[in-house]
């Protein structure tokens, strides 16, 4: 939360972030980019990764569990009453073990996980796309640490109890390793090759600059979505024997979105695979809706757009866009099973078969 983001420059080995990527994951299957943070990940002794902080060590599950009970928290202050059970959602790619990880979280937060569900799924109920009928969906999904990639096909059916939505993943494709943490990385090694060159000190070896230059970066990122060109000004961001350094450079749009170029165009390859394994041709898609804070960034939905040949839906935040709000009141449930999901106007008392 924005707490936790103010105080991160000045206590950067104590705050953690992007703590998804190593959900489920053993140290050997992670890469340099995904131990770039400035809090310590190391090997625990069953293989997996684990987070150490004031030298106790926590497994991703249980800092995740951490803002799941927060949550929870909220919730039940909001409503009043005790929240026992939950729907979380993860990327469709996820593994079973980044899936059971993440189950785990939300035991360990008091949780009854009722379903881990894909986030392509719920966004597709989110963007309102219950209100359509026979038409295929692309769901494209590019947070800050994954992305994915899903088509869905919404179908009416009828059954004994009336006549039902389905909405059913087709396919899914993508890359757990590849995100908006990719975008800010490719522009922190920018700067700090620059500042290196220029100054002879190595800015991503000392923690607290590199929170700093991550946190300014990051902001840089988000401002050239709508202006050309944006200034880093970071005093004081380090010092030597000939006394402190300051950091000033202009990053324009055009260079950033050079330096992310090979990051957009792995994007493609996804598309292309779900697309191939649903057997459509980006022509026989209906609507394209983005997903995630990433999507954002210009170059990425002119790359969404090029493929498909069409502007993608933008009607709904997409850092919003995976969370479903349902009106108790309206009488409306979601039966979920295999995959599939069906949305009827009339409660589901029993499971179906």
């Amino acid at each position: 939360g924005e707490p936790a983001r103010r105080q991160a420059v000045t206590n950067p080995q104590r705050t953690v972030y992007s703590v998804k990527r190593f959900m489920g994951r053993r140290f050997a299957e992670t890469t340099d980019a995904d131990k770039m943070v400035p809090y310590e990940v190391s090997k625990g002794e069953n293989g997996y990764t684990q987070i150490r902080i004031d030298g106790q060590d926590y497994t991703p599950q249980e800092v995740s569990a951490k803002a799941l009970r927060k949550l929870k928290e909220a919730a039940e202050s909001y409503l009043g009453h005790k929240v026992n059970k939950a729907v979380i959602t993860v990327p469709a790619y996820f593994n079973d073990a980044q899936r059971q990880a993440t189950k785990d979280a939300g035991q360990i937060a008091g949780l009854e996980v009722a379903r881990i569900i894909n986030e392509p799924t719920a966004a597709a109920l989110a963007y309102g796309l219950d209100k359509k009928s026979d038409e295929r969906i692309v769901v494209f999904d590019l947070g800050g640490g994954t992305f994915d990639v899903s088509v869905l096909e919404v179908a009416d059916t009828d059954s004994d109890d009336g006549q039902s939505r389905v909405f059913q993943v087709v396919s899914t494709s993508g890359d757990t390793q590849l995100g908006g943490d990719d975008f800010d990385e490719a522009l922190i090694n920018y700067v700090a090759d620059q500042f290196k060159a220029d100054n002879g000190v190595d800015l991503r070896k000392d923690t607290m600059a590199l929170q700093r230059l991550q946190e300014a970066c990051e902001k840089a990122k988000k401002e050239l979505s709508s202006v050309p060109s944006t200034d880093l000004n970071l005093p004081f961001i380090t010092a030597d024997a000939n006394g402190p350094k300051h950091l000033q450079v202009t990053i324009t749009k055009a260079k950033f979105e050079e330096l992310i170029d090979d990051l957009v165009t792995r994007c493609r390859k996804p598309v292309e695979q779900a697309l191939s394994d649903a057997c459509l041709s980006p022509s026989d898609i209906d609507e394209v809706v983005l997903v995630g804070g990433s999507t954002r960034v210009p170059k990425v939905r002119e790359m969404v757009q090029s493929i498909f040949g069409k502007a993608p839906d933008q009607a709904v935040n997409p850092d919003e866009a995976v969370q479903i709000h349902l009106d108790v009141k309206s009488k409306k449930t979601i039966g979920i099973h295999w995959g599939t999901f069906i949305l009827t106007d009339e409660p589901i008392t029993e499971p179906r078969n």
